[in-house]
């Protein structure tokens, strides 16, 4: 059946889901929301997220994807920073952050994750299948769709909502057009394509699959989380062409005793696609030598889109490279002084993707401007374009860690691990990690006379921050070296441990 969307043990045609999110566009229109507005969403994988994703589209409002992972705190900060007329949320998810929600937010619970019932603040309990059943599709005229509201913290800072302007109606079908032929190369996804995605829609990219296919598939699976043994049984069954994974998810695909992959046939698969961490070239050489010349890797960021993308052909000759611009987009490396780096030289990465709408960032114009130079945004990535065109990601300048394809920014750990009884100083950072490609390390110098239990102080952590962003190991140090200017060395701290590495980040 062509147009089939499966997720959360429901399959629908096009038409039934289009029908679902009008009426759930029509209930929320009901409640108040309207366009422009934010709707922030606490929702594991499931047909509730697509719909929801449908109906903002309709409305022409943001939705706020909040990690489910996330602490009462972070998932309340998000919520009132962005705005959000409403938290639509899965009940057991609600229940363990209700406490910290901002007093008056309203909230849509969906009980299970699965149409298995829908109860609203203020409003009487009912059933999500007969609330959204008892609802007129929506009649409202047509508005320029918005897409998600991704927070992101850039180089520095608590994150930042990243608010795309919507293209005008009357130039939305060349707009489409233009973010397709976008998405086409760096994800493969096309008309008549039939799609797995096995990633969390709480992260960015795996939101713009989902966006997109729900448009041009004939077939949109999505898992409600990534199973090694699953992800090849689901691309067998219906045939997958095309399909979102991210470097640890090769990592536990090819942990997978060779017996169980050949057992599965896999020769549907066209297109692989990765972005949100870079992939190391012996990983990449491991998938191409299973699957074949499918893997495809991106480089891209919930500011500027999808900027470069490399095949698999490319990859074996560029072992490294983010690849080349796609279509008008374009790359510039400047240098110290402000000059561009000449072909080979390392410098601050700027790039431009016209087919995405400009952006701010909510509530932080300033910071929007900061990160602009002659028009291009700066991604706080170091890097260098060979002489052929090739972007090659060296370094970056945050100590941003990227682990397992999650973003993880050391300075909110080391803020906590200092307030620990007997931490006199602490250094965090990312190392590298053959299955997540980095892993959190902390360095603690302790206070004099101290005696600290690093598991204990592990322990403590994991009351205060969210468990991925606990370090997988903290060593003790008795003085931590330290620049001119009275800083811990991170940068040399972390070179140790990326001596000989093929890549840095």
């Amino acid at each position: 059946m062509s147009g089939r969307i499966i997720a959360g043990g429901v399959d629908l045609d096009r038409d039934a889901l289009t029908a679902r999110g009008e009426q759930v566009a029509a209930g929320l229109a009901a409640m108040g929301v309207r366009e422009g507005d934010v709707i922030a969403v606490l929702l594991r994988n499931g047909m509730p997220y697509l719909e929801i994703i449908q109906a903002c589209k309709r409305l022409g409002c943001y939705y706020c994807p909040i990690n489910w992972h996330y602490t009462a705190d972070d998932v309340a900060f998000l919520a009132n920073d962005s705005g959000a007329k409403l938290l639509i949320a899965e009940d057991d998810l609600w229940r363990e952050v209700r406490a910290a929600l901002p007093a008056g937010l309203p909230v849509l619970r969906v009980a299970g994750g699965v149409d298995a019932g829908f109860e609203a603040n203020n409003v009487d309990a009912n059933d999500y299948e007969a609330w959204r059943n008892a609802q007129s599709r929506h009649d409202g005229p047509l508005v320029a769709p918005r897409g998600h509201m991704a927070y992101t913290s850039g180089t520095t800072g608590r994150p930042k909502g990243v608010v795309r302007q919507p293209f005008p109606v009357e130039r939305l079908a060349e707009h489409l057009a233009a973010v397709e032929a976008v998405v086409e190369q760096a994800y493969g996804l096309r008309q008549g394509s039939r799609a797995l995605l096995p990633a969390p829609v709480y992260h960015s990219a795996p939101s713009v699959f989902a966006q997109v296919a729900l448009r041009v598939c004939d077939t949109l699976v999505l898992m409600p989380r990534f199973d090694p043994v699953e992800v090849l049984r689901l691309i067998e069954q219906h045939r997958i062409d095309t399909i979102y994974l991210v470097p640890i998810m090769y990592v536990r695909l090819l942990k997978l005793d060779a017996g169980t992959r050949a057992s599965f046939d896999l020769s549907s698969l066209r297109f692989v696609a990765s972005t949100g961490a870079p992939c190391a070239p012996e990983l990449k050489r491991a998938m191409i030598d299973w699957l074949g010349p499918v893997v495809h890797e991106t480089y891209a960021s919930s500011e500027a889109g999808m900027v470069t993308a490399i095949d698999s052909h490319e990859a074996l000759a560029k072992p490294g490279s983010a690849g080349r611009p796609i279509g008008p987009a374009q790359v510039r490396i400047y240098a110290e002084d402000g000059s561009v780096c000449a072909p080979g030289q390392i410098g601050r990465i700027h790039v431009r993707q016209p087919a995405y709408a400009d952006f701010t960032y909510r509530n932080h114009p300033e910071a929007r401007q900061a990160v602009e130079r002659d028009g291009l945004i700066g991604l706080g990535d170091l890097g260098y374009v060979d002489e052929d065109g090739y972007l090659f990601v060296c370094d970056r300048e945050s100590d941003l860690v990227i682990s397992g394809g999650v973003n993880i920014y050391p300075a909110e750990i080391e803020h906590h691990l200092m307030q620990y009884p007997g931490v006199a100083d602490c250094a965090v950072f990312g190392v590298p990690d053959p299955e997540f490609g980095e892993r959190l390390l902390g360095l603690v110098q302790p206070a004099p006379e101290a005696a600290l239990d690093v598991e204990a102080a592990m322990q403590w952590l994991s009351s205060r921050i969210a468990r991925y962003k606990v370090p997988r190991e903290l060593q003790l140090r008795q003085a931590l070296p330290r620049d001119d200017n009275g800083k811990i060395a991170k940068r040399r701290l972390r070179a140790a441990f990326w001596e000989g590495q093929a890549r840095k980040v």
